[in-house]
């Protein structure tokens, strides 16, 4: 029983440390979109507007994990953006989330990240 008990404690800490990764691996990719909406342009005394939906469609991407010849992994980032306040100060919500799948379980995970962003000027 204590063999059996060893070998259960190490496939439990292996599923763990791979869910892990597959989960930083969707954390990252959903910082990376939420990083391009806080460089767009969004500058009120020019009448420029880059911050809106259509500039960022929902795609579906790799995970940055290790690949050994076709088992990549995908996830889609779904990307919101809300008018929290139209008047001055003017005040978006910036939410994106990563939707994805582990491989061992099936299971589908969502990765959040959101944050608050105003003009440029």
């Amino acid at each position: 029983m204590t063999v059996a008990g060893i070998i259960q404690g190490y496939t439990q800490s292996t599923k763990r440390a791979e869910w892990s990764a597959y989960s930083l691996a969707a954390q990252a990719l959903a910082a990376q979109r939420l990083e391009q909406t806080r460089a767009c342009r969004w500058d009120t005394q020019a009448s420029v507007d880059q911050l809106v939906i259509a500039n960022f469609p929902s795609q579906t991407v790799l995970l940055d994990m290790p690949v050994i010849g076709t088992n990549g992994f995908y996830a889609t980032n779904v990307t919101t953006i809300t008018v929290i306040s139209g008047a001055v100060p003017q005040l978006r919500m910036i939410r994106v989330d990563c939707t994805w799948r582990f491989p061992t379980t099936g299971r589908v995970f969502t990765n959040t990240v959101a944050t608050y962003r105003s003009p440029d000027a």
